[in-house]
C-alpha cells in the first residue's frame, strides 16, 4: 500500500487559540481538578480548573507589566515541572511565543537557539541554567529580562505581585486577539545532523493534534468507565511530545501532574502516589520498569516463573491481537487459566508499581520492540505506540484503541494521510504537520511540499493501512561491497538484550558490517551479583570473557532477521556510554552517528584491522 488516510474526527477550530481552554474550563466547572502540584513536603495538592486559571491570568498580568506582549518570544530552560506549564498558557494568553531550550543545553546551543528565534526575555530553573545563559548574554542585546523560578521567592510571585495593578481586561484584549493562525512555539530539533532548526507550531496545529488525539483516544484515559482520567507528566516539556501531552491534558480535561525525573528510583514513587489512569511514555520508562522487575525476580529466586510469566503473556496478547484482526479465536482455555495464574503473582504486582490504576499507555519518539508491547499487553497495560516529529506536531500516527498492530506505529492518526514515496519515504499530511523553519525557507523547502512532510523516515503501509518504520535515509549504510544497510533495526535488536544500554552500527563504506556496544551498569551489577562475582572495573568488564559471550549472543540474535551481507560480524564493547554531556546524544536520547563514529574513530578502526 502507498498510500492510507484516516478522516477527521471532528472539524478543526476555525477562533481562539490555545489558552481559551483554561478559561473555557474554569467558567464551565471550576471546582473540578484540573492539575497536581507536589508541595516542598513532596504532597501532591490537587489545584481546580478555576484555581489554574487565576494562576494563569494573574502571571499573564505580570509578564504584560515586565513589557511581554503579543508576538514576543520567551525561551523556557527549565526540567519539566508545574510552573513550566504555568508559564506556556500565561504567554499563550498573551499571544507570546514560548521557546521551549532543554536544560542539559551548552552554552553555545543556548546562544543559538535564542539567537535565532530573537528571544526578548527568558525564564530559567535555577543558577545554572541563569550562570550559562549569563555566559552569552552579551552576545544578545534583545534579551532584556531574565527570571529564575527557584531565586528567592520565585519568579513566579515576583511576575504576580508586578502585575497586580493590570487590568485583567489587558489581558483578554491579547487573548481575543490570538487566531489558530498564530504562532504559538518555536521547538528547536534535536540536531542529530547538524545545528538545530527552528519548528515553527501554531495553535492550529497544536489544536488539531491534541483534539484528533482526544476525540479517538479519550476513552482509554480512563482505567474503567467513570473514572477521573489523570496523567503524570515526565517526558521533557522542551520536547514535542512533553509538549503536545501538556496541552492535550488541559484541552481534554485531564488531571496533570509533572515529575522532573524519568530515572525509576524518582519516576516509580510519584507514580505510586499520583496515580495515574495512562500515561505517554518512550519506550526507554517501558523497558526499564520490565527488566528492574526481571532483575527482582531473579533476585528473589523467581526467574524461572517470571520469564514463564513472560512467555505466557506475550502468547496471550498475541492470541487477542489475532482475534481482533480476524486471523484466531482469541486465547484458548488453557492459555487463559495460566494468564490468571499470573495475574497476582506477576502482572498485578507491575501494574502496582506504576500506580495501580493504569491500564493505557502510549509510545512515542523510538520504536518499542514488538515482544515488550505485547508483554505489556498481557499483563493488563496496553501499549498504542505511535510516530511523529517536532515538525508533525508531535504523533501523526499511532495504534488504534481496538486494534492494537505490536511492533508497527500503528494508523494515520484522525484528518492525516501517510503517503510513502518511490524511494520508501514516509510523507505526511494533516493540520499537524508545522509551518516551517525559521529563518530557514531553503531547509523549509526542502521538507515541505504543497502541505506534505517529507520526513527522511523511511516505512511501509501494509494492508490494513499500519505503518512500520525501517530506518532513516540520512543513516543507510553502504558498504564497499555496495550493500545497503538500515541500522536502526539491527541496533534495536541488540539492545533487546536486558545487559546493552546502546548500539550503534558502522560500516559506510567498508568491507562489512560492525557494532560498538555499551553496557547498562545497573544490570550489569545485578548480572555479576547473580554469579556470586564482585562488581569489576571498567577495564576489566569490557573484555571479561563472560559479558562478551552475552553480548555475543545478543548479535547473533540481532542476525537472524538480517541476511548475511547485512548481519554485525564483529563488535567491541566500550568502557562507557554515550552521553549527552559528551555531545554524543541528542536531549532526546538519540545517537549522534558522526559525533560517535568521529569520537571512537580507533575503535571504529580496530573492527576492520
Amino acid at each position: 500500500m502507498r498510500e492510507f488516510t484516516v478522516p477527521p474526527v471532528e472539524a478543526a477550530p476555525q477562533v481562539g487559540g490555545l489558552a481559551d481552554a483554561v478559561f473555557d474550563h474554569a467558567e464551565r466547572d471550576p471546582d473540578r481538578v484540573a492539575l497536581g502540584r507536589k508541595d516542598a513536603d513532596g504532597v501532591w495538592r490537587d489545584v481546580t480548573a478555576a484555581g489554574f486559571r487565576d494562576e494563569v491570568l494573574a502571571l499573564a498580568k505580570g509578564l504584560i507589566a515586565h513589557g511581554v506582549r503579543f508576538g514576543d518570544r520567551v525561551a523556557i530552560m527549565s526540567r519539566t515541572r508545574y510552573e513550566w506549564t504555568l508559564f506556556d498558557f500565561a504567554l499563550w494568553t498573551l499571544g507570546a511565543q514560548p521557546v521551549p531550550v532543554y536544560p542539559t543545553s551548552s552554552a553555545e546551543q543556548v546562544f543559538w537557539m535564542l539567537h535565532d528565534a530573537q528571544v526578548t526575555a527568558c525564564v530559567v530553573e535555577h543558577e545554572d541554567h541563569a550562570m550559562t545563559v549569563g555566559s552569552v548574554i552579551d552576545r544578545l542585546p534583545r534579551l532584556q529580562r531574565l527570571w529564575q523560578l527557584d531565586a528567592g521567592r520565585g519568579a513566579v510571585a515576583e511576575l504576580t505581585e508586578a502585575g497586580a495593578e493590570i487590568d485583567e481586561d489587558v489581558v483578554h484584549r491579547h487573548r481575543r486577539a490570538v487566531t489558530p493562525d498564530s504562532v504559538a512555539t518555536v521547538i528547536y530539533t534535536s540536531g542529530t545532523t547538524g545545528r538545530p532548526k527552528g519548528c515553527v507550531i501554531t495553535h492550529a496545529n497544536f489544536m488539531f493534534e491534541t483534539d484528533m488525539l482526544i476525540g479517538r483516544w479519550e476513552p482509554v484515559f480512563r482505567s474503567r468507565p467513570g473514572d477521573a482520567a489523570a496523567t503524570l507528566l515526565f517526558l521533557p516539556l522542551a520536547h514535542v511530545f512533553g509538549r503536545m501531552v501538556e496541552v492535550a491534558a488541559i484541552r481534554g480535561a485531564v488531571k496533570l501532574g509533572h515529575q522532573p525525573v524519568m530515572a525509576a528510583a524518582e519516576l516509580l514513587p510519584d507514580l505510586a502516589a499520583f496515580r495515574p489512569s495512562f500515561v505517554l511514555a518512550v519506550p526507554y520508562v517501558f523497558e526499564k520498569v520490565f527488566h528492574a522487575a526481571r532483575r527482582r525476580a531473579e533476585a528473589e529466586g523467581r526467574r524461572g516463573p517470571f520469564d514463564k510469566a513472560v512467555d505466557v503473556a506475550v502468547r496471550y496478547a498475541e492470541a487477542l491481537e489475532h482475534k481482533a484482526f480476524g486471523i484466531g479465536p482469541g486465547p484458548s482455555a488453557a492459555l487463559r487459566m495460566q494468564h490468571q495464574f499470573f495475574e497476582k503473582t506477576v502482572y498485578g504486582k507491575i501494574r502496582e508499581a506504576l500506580g495501580g490504576r493504569m491500564r493505557h499507555a502510549m509510545s512515542g519518539g523510538s520504536g518499542m520492540n514488538r515482544q515488550l508491547g505485547l508483554f505489556f499487553e498481557g499483563a493488563g497495560i496496553t501499549v498504542f505506540e505511535g510516530y511523529g516529529l517536532t515538525e508533525s506536531s508531535a504523533a501523526a500516527t499511532a495504534n488504534p484503541p481496538e486494534r492494537t498492530k505490536y511492533g508497527t506505529v500503528g494508523q494515520p492518526v484522525p484528518g492525516t494521510t501517510v503517503h510513502i514515496a518511490e524511494d520508501g519515504e514516509v510523507w505526511l499530511h494533516g493540520g499537524q504537520v508545522f509551518s516551517g523553519y525559521l529563518n530557514d525557507p531553503r531547509a523549509t523547502a526542502a521538507v515541505l511540499n504543497d502541505g506534505w512532510l517529507a520526513t527522511g523516515d523511511l516505512g511501509v503501509l501494509d494492508e490494513d493501512g499500519y505503518l512500520t518504520i525501517t530506518g532513516r535515509k540520512k543513516e543507510i549504510l553502504v558498504t564497499s561491497g555496495g550493500k545497503s544497510v538500515a541500522p536502526s533495526g539491527l541496533e534495536e535488536r541488540v539492545r533487546n538484550h536486558p545487559l546493552v544500554a546502546q548500539c550503534i552500527v558502522v560500516g559506510n563504506d567498508r568491507p562489512y558490517v560492525a557494532a560498538l556496544v555499551t553496557l547498562d551498569q545497573e544490570a550489569v551489577d545485578h548480572w555479576l551479583a547473580m554469579q556470586n562475582r564482585a562488581p569489576l572495573p571498567a577495564a576489566e568488564l569490557v573484555r571479561d570473557p563472560a559479558l562478551e559471550a552475552e553480548i555475543r549472543r545478543a548479535v547473533v540474535t540481532a542476525n537472524t532477521a538480517v541476511s548475511q551481507a547485512e548481519s554485525i560480524r564483529t563488535f567491541r564493547i566500550l568502557a562507557h556510554p554515550f552521553s549527552e554531556e559528551h555531545g554524543l546524544l541528542t536531549p532526546s536520547l538519540k545517537l549522534k552517528r558522526k559525533a560517535i563514529e568521529k569520537a571512537y574513530a580507533a575503535e571504529v578502526d580496530a573492527l576492520y584491522d
